[in-house]
């Protein structure tokens, strides 16, 4: 049986945060979940996710630093990151593997999510 795979969501809105999981836990998913940077730093340190949910507007460490943070390190470079939102701002600079402008519905989230999670994976050559 194949591993779960794990989503760490980082959003310091404790109800979107709730929303996100819930769907993404009905779609199989293991979710961990941060409400700061920081807090998230440790999290991957202690365990890299096999994606991140980023939010930019967080307390303690804001989301552009998690992000330089994660592409600095040898074990968290290659997670996938998906940046969702409320900025307008262009944000090809952070080189994610997607930026999602808030509002944004649940349902398009677990999309991208399994999205980024298949183009992610590791092919397994016979």
């Amino acid at each position: 049986m194949p591993r779960q795979r794990v989503i760490l969501i980082i959003e310091d809105d404790e109800s979107l945060r709730g929303v996100w999981r819930t769907a993404l836990r009905l779609e199989g998913f293991e979710v961990i979940e941060a409400g700061d940077g920081l807090e998230a730093l440790k999290l991957i340190e202690a365990s890299p996710p096999d994606l991140v949910l980023l939010d930019l507007g967080l307390p303690v460490v804001d989301g552009v630093s998690v992000r330089k943070d994660l592409a600095a390190q040898v074990f968290s470079r290659n997670i996938p990151i998906v940046v969702i939102t409320g900025s307008t701002d262009d944000l090809a600079y952070l080189d994610v593997n997607c930026v999602l402008r808030k509002p944004v519905t649940v349902d398009h989230v677990v999309r991208v999510v399994h999205r980024c999670i298949v183009s992610t994976a590791p092919s397994v050559v016979a």
